[in-house]
């Protein structure tokens, strides 16, 4: 059953009989299955024989697993504009799933390889943030725990405020905005890492307010006190829908705690993180 199930018998010359294996399949034919799979599927597929691999590196396969608006994004990725000519479908998944920077470094997006869906992030660096230029109140910190390598630092501050906006064509679907944020001073010592908690304080007297808001009116609020110290947290501001990879969606956002009866302080700023809605477990 199982030899069945992996080749066929057919006659031979001189009365014998000879097996024939996947590996005699059309290529097309082999090319039109792997339409239907997903990106590691496919590569997976790949190593069973040559003509397995002459299918997987077929455009007609990667085309389908590509964002309809890829040659944009490729635009965003790099400026070599006869590279990306000469690039088959697949290497432009495989440029598309790497960390591709734009607007001066500070920003990045990428696919997520399994199903090739868009997800960005921001520094810390792109945010406007109320103080950031004085050291009294705030510090740019290096730091191999983010993926930009510099956080933003609180030290003390009375009026806490934290914008930013992005114009980009976001493939259509729902996305969810993240605040990565992170209570404490973050550092190695002896190869060990420890956090500074000294100046922790005023995060649990009142909530922090999210909110994001897109061109087309959609708008979403939450607010919530910031805790767990030591650790690296998303923070949940809500959700927006693409509708269409034409037209550039001009999204808003900000946390804000701006009651000035008292300080806050001890807060890392990491980064904005904008992914396909479920894609991480809240």
């Amino acid at each position: 059953m199982g030899a069945g199930a992996s080749s066929i018998m057919r006659q031979g010359g001189h009365g014998g009989a000879q097996e024939t294996g996947l590996g005699d399949l059309p290529e097309s034919c082999i090319a039109e299955l792997m339409r239907h799979l997903d990106p590691p599927g496919i590569c997976k597929l790949a190593k069973l024989s040559r003509t397995f691999r002459g299918a997987a590196s077929g455009d007609f396969v990667w085309e389908t697993k590509l964002p309809r608006n890829y040659q944009y994004l490729m635009e965003k990725a790099s400026d070599e504009v006869e590279q990306r000519v000469l690039l088959t479908k697949k290497e432009i998944y495989a440029q598309l799933c790497r960390r591709n920077r734009f607007d001066g470094g500070a920003k990045e997006f990428w696919l997520e390889k399994y199903g090739g869906r868009l997800c960005m992030s921001i520094s810390s660096k792109a945010l406007l943030i109320t103080g950031i230029d004085d050291r009294r109140y705030w510090n740019n910190i290096p730091t191999e725990e983010s993926r930009f390598h510099s956080i933003a630092y609180l030290h003390q501050i009375w009026w806490f405020e934290v914008d930013g906006e992005i114009e980009f064509c976001f493939p259509p679907g729902t996305y969810s905005l993240y605040f990565r944020l992170h209570l404490g001073r973050p550092s190695r010592r002896l190869g060990r890492r420890v956090c500074n908690t000294e100046h922790i304080h005023g995060w649990d007297i009142k909530p922090v307010r999210f909110q994001l808001w897109t061109s087309d009116g959609q708008h979403a609020l939450c607010q919530c006190k910031l805790a767990d110290p030591g650790c690296w947290i998303r923070y949940h501001v809500g959700d927006f829908m693409a509708g269409t990879a034409d037209v550039p969606t001009k999204l808003k956002f900000s946390m804000k705690q701006i009651d000035c009866t008292h300080t806050k302080g001890g807060l890392c700023v990491d980064s904005v993180l904008i992914c396909p809605k479920g894609l991480i477990q809240e």
